[in-house]
């Protein structure tokens, strides 16, 4: 008994650990360390192949059908501007850049110039348009009931309802235009209250609604679009009004129109590739460089004959439409069918811009001779065609001067 009470008690290091010694934080830090995954936290299931798959098609056609949107958006813009004075130099500058974008790079899907800023724009006014349709009804049911029962109850009470169904789509159409501007927001009103009293309680909503119409309006470079087209036009009348007024002035003097149109089959296969050159360069002097024209179709002369004729012939239709006279809330049809015809051309003057741009050495003479040709047979048949103009279009003589093939479709003369 003495023995055992006399020997000493041990050492830590010789008594063993018993869970009540171990510190919980160690144990836990060794718990964590051993297994990084809480058996607490659920299990997350894998992504689904077929869900991935199926999202990304249906992103991809929502894309693709943004995009159609956007082209016919573009389209009717274009169209809407080049029937509005002073506008009408953004629809030429707009052309000239797209013409200049191909001729840089060689591919004809750059000339789509702002296709989705385009799908936006024409998002805002579909929209907007449908949005109007309740107030339109309103408005005929309140007109119907002032003719049925002038100042009467019914006519008092659609009048009211008018006025509520007028703020109700003047706030709708200003949540749909803050949230972004798409057409979806236009179509499902129910959404944006919500999100305007999340955005209000947020703050800064009207900060960030005038900069981001700001850096949109930016991002469309109207200056830009509007100096090149003021400067195009300015230069391209200046090669036209030579040979033009020559052949006016041939009813007084016929020795001056056989002289005119010559001097205008001249210019005719110079002047759309010059414009393209001044669009890519921006310096005015490559507007009259007739001999670096020359060099570019010694590179490629069949490229330079081919988008002359396509750009020549589809200027055609509109000199069609000049035979009876065409009413002002009516002048964007005919600048509908120029977009559609001569904004393609004007790309591919672009495509044989570029073409003959990569070629360092000149094609072999018949090839150069062979385009020579067809340029000589479809200027002389543009040449006609502009000479009968002048009979057979209701502006006469001034028509001369409406070579929308170069030029404007809508001259300031006619409106």
């Amino acid at each position: 008994m003495e023995h055992v009470l006399d020997r000493e008690p041990a050492s830590d290091v010789d008594q063993p650990a018993t869970a009540l010694d171990v510190d919980p934080a160690w144990d836990a830090d060794v718990a964590a360390a051993r297994d990084p995954i809480e058996p607490t936290s659920p299990r997350r299931r894998p992504p689904s192949r077929l869900g991935g798959a199926l999202r990304a098609v249906g992103r991809t056609i929502a894309r693709g059908l943004e995009w159609c949107f956007g082209v016919i958006s573009l389209v009717l813009g274009l169209s809407i501007l080049a029937a509005i004075p002073i506008a009408q130099f953004l629809c030429l500058g707009y052309m000239l850049e797209a013409a200049a974008r191909v001729a840089i790079t060689g591919r004809l899907r750059d000339g789509l110039i702002g296709v989705r800023r385009a799908a936006r724009v024409g998002g805002v006014v579909a929209g907007a348009w449908i949005s109007m349709l309740p107030l339109w009804l309103a408005g005929s049911a309140a007109y119907s009931a002032a003719v049925i029962d002038p100042g009467g109850p019914s006519s008092r009470a659609w009048r009211v309802a008018m006025a509520a169904v007028a703020l109700l789509t003047c706030a709708h159409l200003g949540a749909a235009c803050a949230r972004g501007g798409r057409l979806r927001y236009f179509l499902w009103p129910f959404g944006n209250p919500l999100w305007l009293a999340r955005r209000l309680r947020r703050g800064g909503l009207y900060v960030e609604c005038r900069d981001g119409l700001w850096d949109f309006v930016v991002a469309l470079h109207l200056p830009n679009f509007f100096k090149l087209g003021l400067v195009g036009f300015l230069g391209t009348t200046a090669w036209l009004v030579v040979p033009a007024t020559l052949i006016i002035a041939g009813a007084r003097f016929p020795i001056c129109w056989p002289v005119g149109l010559i001097l205008l089959a001249i210019i005719v296969p110079f002047l759309p590739f010059l414009q393209i050159r001044y669009a890519v360069e921006g310096d005015l002097h490559a507007l009259f460089s007739r001999r670096a024209i020359r060099s570019r179709f010694r590179n490629a002369p069949w490229a330079f004959a081919f988008a002359l004729v396509v750009l020549l012939i589809a200027s055609v239709p509109l000199y069609l439409l000049k035979i009876e006279f065409v009413p002002r809330e009516a002048a964007w049809l005919p600048s509908l069918l120029f977009v559609i015809f001569l904004a393609p051309a004007r790309l591919l003057t672009g495509w044989a811009y570029h073409r003959a741009g990569r070629r360092r050495r000149p094609r072999h003479w018949l090839f150069r001779i062979l385009g020579r040709v067809a340029i000589l047979a479809v200027a002389l048949f543009y040449v006609l065609i502009v000479f009968l103009a002048q009979y057979t279009s209701w502006g006469g003589v001034r028509s001369l001067y409406e070579q929308h093939a170069f030029s404007l479709p809508v001259p300031f003369l006619n409106l």
